[in-house]
């Protein structure tokens, strides 16, 4: 998952309170950064004992993951202004004591309405310490050289969350029990507060937050729908792989915790190693092309799937290698779909990056969700299903903007 914060800060020339060095920086910032995305990854195994557990029905424990996800998009909109009023230490810390208060309550609770709700507040807590730390990142560094060093380093963190979370989880689960994740998640979370109590200073520019820009140009744009719409198909496409993977691999094809976390880890492998030259073709290309082409790979993935759901019980071979597939598709996706979203709206930039994650979160949540729940979350349907039907909407709409741009074109200034 790729998350950006979305507050908008006019810069101040009054020196910032933050003199760590880069490498302290670091182990200060990432643990916040890869908590998020780990209390996703490393509760998938454990995913198909849940009903059991709690007594509840899958449909609800699918909320305890669609909430998550959505919460960690929609909160940059709400705690973003927050910590642009109040500062980035406040949000930080209070996000992260809701985070790891969650955390141990999720470790001693076996009502399904509490876990839920709590599932929630451990989101919300995420989402609040990622906008300040990636905040307080754009407050710091800016304008410095060591910020690419920094957004490279926790985009490649987060690149193995996904493929050692459900290893670690059910490792966690099969000698301590399912408890342990969450009291696991727990720790972290107060080693990570520990570490920033004293060492987090305020780096809020002094001045005024800049007024927020309206989100009328954004919502109008064909080119930001159809760039928002790719990434929504390619990171939900994802999200109903890993919400429906634990009912398939361990629920229908009989895998063990640990074995279903290894094959999981091979999409998130595919992810890694497509990453590494996806920007000679990105460059090739060009952005049209690498997201026709990341659509067409999704499409050819459903297409997989649906022969093997249809000729063949659940395996690797039928569900997890159409994945590897869906997999190169994403990457390509989600490498050009920012840039071709937001490319018009420098000028409102905070905004626009802000409605770009939270339009995503709302489609994966609640698409994604619907495709689980109404296909059948222990088949490859739903999975195949989004995939085909997003990748779709998302050609068609890209058709429509080459349309209004050849329009535009063909009329030249004296367009009204």
């Amino acid at each position: 998952m790729f998350l950006i914060c979305a507050d908008s800060i006019v810069p101040d020339s009054k020196p910032l309170s933050w003199n760590h060095a880069l490498p302290a920086a670091l182990l200060l910032m990432a643990p916040f950064d890869l908590l998020a995305s780990l209390a996703m990854d490393i509760y998938l195994p454990v995913v198909p004992a849940m009903p059991g557990i709690l007594n509840t029905s899958p449909a609800v424990i699918q909320l305890t993951l669609s909430l998550y996800m959505a919460m960690l998009g929609l909160g940059q909109m709400v705690f973003g202004p927050i910590s642009d009023r109040v500062g980035r230490r406040p949000v930080l810390l209070s996000g992260a004591v809701m985070f790891t208060a969650a955390s141990f309550l999720l470790a001693n609770t076996t009502d399904a309405t509490w876990f839920v709700g709590l599932r929630l507040l451990q989101a919300v807590g995420a989402s609040g310490a990622l906008v300040a730390t990636f905040a307080t990142v754009r407050d710091v560094y800016a304008e410095r050289p060591e910020s690419a060093v920094i957004y490279s380093l926790f985009s490649s963190m987060l690149a193995f969350v996904p493929a050692l979370g459900p290893i670690a989880g059910a490792l966690l689960s099969k000698h301590f029990g399912w408890r342990a994740i969450f009291l696991t998640l727990g720790i972290l979370g107060v080693l990570a507060l520990l570490q920033a109590l004293p060492k987090w200073t305020e780096t809020r520019p002094t001045l005024a937050a800049a007024p927020p820009a309206a989100l009328r140009p954004m919502l109008r744009s064909t080119a930001f729908w159809t760039y928002t719409l790719g990434f929504s198909a390619a990171m939900g496409s994802f999200f109903v792989f890993f919400s429906t993977a634990p009912r398939v691999l361990m629920g229908q094809a009989g895998y063990s915790e640990l074995h279903f976390s290894l094959a999981f880890a091979t999409a998130a492998l595919v992810m890694m190693g497509t990453t590494r030259f996806a920007k000679r073709f990105v460059a090739s290309w060009g952005w049209e092309g690498s997201l026709i082409r990341g659509m067409a790979l999704l499409l050819l993935g459903a297409v997989l799937l649906v022969t093997g759901q249809a000729l063949a019980p659940p395996s690797i071979v039928t569900f997890v290698m159409p994945m590897w597939v869906i997999a190169a598709g994403i990457v390509f996706t989600v490498s050009v779909t920012a840039n071709g979203a937001l490319e018009a709206f420098g000028d409102m930039a905070g905004t626009a990056v802000a409605l770009y994650f939270c339009i995503q979160s709302l489609i994966v949540g609640v698409l994604g969700t619907a495709a689980v729940v109404l296909l059948d979350g222990d088949t490859a349907w739903p999975l195949a299903g989004y995939a085909t039907c997003m990748a779709l909407v998302t050609l068609t709409s890209l058709k429509a903007l080459r349309s209004q741009r050849r329009w535009r074109t063909a009329e030249g200034p004296h367009r009204p």
